[in-house]
């Protein structure tokens, strides 16, 4: 019984290495394009004022083909996400299964690779994390950015209609 259960932990503990291995892999394909976002965003708002209305629009499209391809690394980062949680589930019963059945050795490997990829997956998550955050600030900047421009905008034809007063 403790060959079996030990057979079940090695499985599982390789099942739950290659869908970590999936998982910070897609974490780090959507990281890269959340800053890919970031940078545009940076771009379009240093240039705001500057182009002409074409130019705004021909941006605007690359942006939107950013962010659309982000949503799409993000969605398989959860999709893959829920398939790790199901493998460190597996993971935990194998592990609980070899202790019971007194194969402690497999037992405790198996506890501590759980450990293991749980922290590594927390790492990479802080990263998104972190890319969010600044791609939520980019967005506000140029949000800023926009009102100030446009406030600008309608505070000249008041200038030039109170000079014209004068």
């Amino acid at each position: 019984m403790r060959r079996a259960v030990s057979l079940v932990t090695d499985s599982t503990s390789t099942f739950l290495s290659q869908t970590t291995y999936a998982l910070i892999e897609a974490i780090t394909e959507y990281t890269k394009a959340v800053y890919t976002l970031i940078s545009l965003y940076r771009k379009y708002t240093s240039l705001l004022g500057k182009m002409n209305s074409q130019e705004e629009d021909e941006v605007w499209q690359v942006i939107i083909g950013a962010r659309v391809e982000m949503t799409s690394k993000q969605q398989e980062y959860l999709r893959l996400e829920t398939t790790w949680m199901t493998a460190v589930g597996l993971s935990e019963m194998a592990a609980e299964a070899a202790y019971h059945t007194g194969a402690d050795q497999a037992s405790v490997t198996a506890r501590s690779h759980i450990q293991l990829v749980k922290s590594q997956v927390q790492e990479v998550r802080q990263l998104s994390q972190k890319a969010e955050t600044k791609l939520a600030e980019a967005q506000t900047e140029e949000l800023l950015q926009k009102t100030q421009e446009e406030g600008d905008e309608r505070a000249e034809p008041e200038q030039e209609a109170y000079l014209r007063e004068d």
